[in-house]
């Protein structure tokens, strides 16, 4: 049967019910009809989750000879957030319309209006565009930013009018109060960052780990934002979680390693699948008042390309702000050069909830199977195999005459190799099919020739091809194609 392959992009409206009806993704709180911008992740969405993350993690820590990790609280103290400049300027331009009464990212609207030039192959005119806009926000004109909207003649997509507020800044840190008399609590925030978690402990893993410079520390860990403006599902949240890694530097070496954490982490991104034809760089034309040069990794989602992961070389800001505010030296003495000095830092900062959505999207496929009268839709998740929440199904083609039973012993014996599911309910193509939308990369049956030589018929999720092999053999053909080396091997 010859499979026919159609255009694998989908809505993102589909991917949403997917991803809701598969176990994947629940709106937070859906018996009380939700709350805005918080997503829940249901039994196979935390294993992709839980996969990427260990990927991820491994990658950083265990392939690189200098990178180690840390996990730091979520609530630090309140200073630390008017050293990063998050207190003073860690604020998005907002903008309603009165027709509607919605609200929008200034910025963002801009974005949009630049990606849509681009699309035209207007690139000089959507380039100016973002330099213009870099330039009103660099010097905080916000009459300009609005002038701009104006000037591009932007409607809001729902009143489809140009009726504009004045563009407004509003900060985007959770706050709360630690301390259990209301009347001497302290005010803190909930962190909109892991980095600050990192510079603190600087000195801490730099001593009791004896590194030596360049060197990086990461971490995973949950942010909070505040975004006024959330949309387009998982990709932007009040709650998400970061997996960062920043690299300390010698001065004067840190544009180097900035080109070469571009590289590594394009390269990373391949390696779980995604094609180079849906990944591209983009270079900033505003840069945070931290950074001598960032680019984002974006990828290409059903709304756009858009970023899934920035790089940025951060200089000395952040260790140098802790420095003053705290009075405790942030410095490293460097034995080459017999100098001490405040180190500078690259970092590599991605979502680890838009990388699920850009995995997720990229492996949603539709395909047409069959000829003529057996011509028929089929969906499935093409997951790397490593990545896969469950590797591989166990089923019996029947539940009588020990079939089950003999299943069931299967299981037993790879449950504790990799993730493994067993099915006895309906008819075996069904089954299949289960499988197949949750993007399990094996089904294994057992069927009556098993009771006679102890083989069993192994179908591959995306072929759908079927072989005979010994239950001997399972354990290490499927660990082979499931096991994350095969990823890791793209980065060597």
């Amino acid at each position: 049967m010859e499979n026919k392959k159609t255009d694998t992009a989908s809505a993102l409206k589909d991917i949403i019910s997917h991803a809701k009806e598969y176990g994947f993704v629940f709106p937070s709180s859906e018996i009380y009809d939700g709350l805005q911008a918080v997503y829940d992740y249901g039994q196979n969405g935390v294993e992709l989750k839980n996969n990427l993350k260990t990927v991820w993690w491994k990658a950083m820590t265990m392939l690189q000879d200098n990178v180690v990790g840390i996990d730091a609280s979520i609530f630090m103290h309140p200073l630390t957030w008017k050293a990063s400049g998050h207190v003073d300027s860690f604020n998005d331009p907002m903008i309603d319309n009165r027709d509607s009464k919605k609200r929008y990212r200034a910025d963002t609207l801009l974005e949009d209006r630049s990606a849509l030039l681009e699309d035209q192959g207007k690139a000089d005119e959507a380039k100016a565009l973002m330099q213009h806009m870099a330039k009103c926000l660099d010097a905080g004109d916000l009459e300009g930013v609005r002038q701009l909207i104006i000037d591009q003649k932007i409607t809001c997509p729902v009143s489809n009018t140009a009726n504009w507020t004045e563009v407004r800044q509003f900060n985007l840190m959770f706050s709360t109060q630690v301390g259990a008399v209301s009347e001497d609590a302290s005010l803190i925030y909930l962190r909109p960052e892991t980095a600050q978690g990192i510079f603190v402990n600087f000195l801490n893993v730099q001593k009791t780990g004896r590194m030596k410079i360049p060197f990086g520390i990461a971490q995973i860990g949950k942010a909070f934002r505040n975004e006024i403006v959330a949309r387009n599902f998982i990709f932007r949240m009040r709650e998400f979680e970061q997996m960062e890694m920043q690299f300390f530097v010698r001065p004067g070496t840190e544009m180097e390693w900035y080109a070469t954490w571009k590289e590594t982490r394009m390269k990373f991104h391949q390696a779980l699948g995604l094609p180079a034809d849906s990944l591209k760089f983009h270079d900033h034309d505003k840069l945070a008042h931290y950074a001598n040069a960032a680019v984002d990794i974006e990828y290409k989602f059903p709304f756009g390309f858009k970023e899934m992961e920035g790089i940025h070389s951060r200089t000395d800001f952040d260790l140098k702000s802790h420095q003053e505010l705290s009075k405790k030296k942030q410095q490293y003495f460097d034995p080459e050069i017999n100098e001490n000095y405040i180190p500078y830092v690259v970092e590599t900062s991605v979502g680890a909830d838009r990388l699920f959505l850009a995995i997720l999207c990229n492996a949603y496929t539709e395909e047409t199977v069959g000829e003529g009268e057996q011509e028929k839709q089929r969906v499935y998740l093409n997951f790397h195999p490593a990545l896969a929440p469950v590797k591989v199904a166990v089923l019996p083609l029947v539940k009588k005459d020990g079939l089950a039973e003999k299943a069931q012993e299967i299981v037993k014996e790879i449950k504790f190799a990799f993730n493994t599911t067993y099915d006895e309910g309906g008819a075996i193509g069904k089954r299949y099919t289960r499988q197949d939308l949750i993007g399990t990369p094996y089904c294994v049956v057992v069927d009556y020739q098993t009771m006679e030589d102890q083989t069993v018929t192994i179908r591959d999720r995306n072929t759908m091809s079927q072989e005979r092999i010994s239950i001997a053999d399972l354990k290490e053909k499927i660990g082979h194609a499931v096991s994350m080396e095969r990823i890791f091997e793209k980065l060597l």
